[in-house]
């Protein structure tokens, strides 16, 4: 798992990693609510397929477990090529922040 520090240098919060994750194993609580714009996923489908993925996803760690909340577009365009791993900003954080991103 490859893995970077990404402190605030470009306006992030302190203290986040980029990590490799499965994509199996990120949990998407309101894919259910938001739909992708088909033509963006195809486009970021055929871009990650012929340089890869540029910009990691932010995704939320508490207790153990990821929450992704952004980069839904590339995350759809990564599974759909059949991805096993995803590119990804990793924010430790408390079950109160995840249920206020949950709101």
């Amino acid at each position: 798992m490859s893995e970077v520090n990404a402190d605030s240098d470009r306006g992030r919060p302190k203290g986040a990693v980029v990590r490799d994750i499965r994509i199996k194993d990120i949990r998407r609580p309101l894919a259910a609510t938001r739909t992708n714009d088909p033509e963006k996923v195809l486009r970021l489908m055929d871009s990650i397929a012929k340089e890869g993925q540029k910009t990691p996803i932010d995704v939320l760690e508490v207790e153990g477990r990821y929450y992704g909340f952004s980069g839904c577009h590339r995350f759809e365009a990564c599974q759909r090529l059949g991805q096993e791993t995803i590119s990804c900003r990793v924010f430790k954080a408390t079950r109160e922040v995840l249920q206020m991103q949950m709101m």
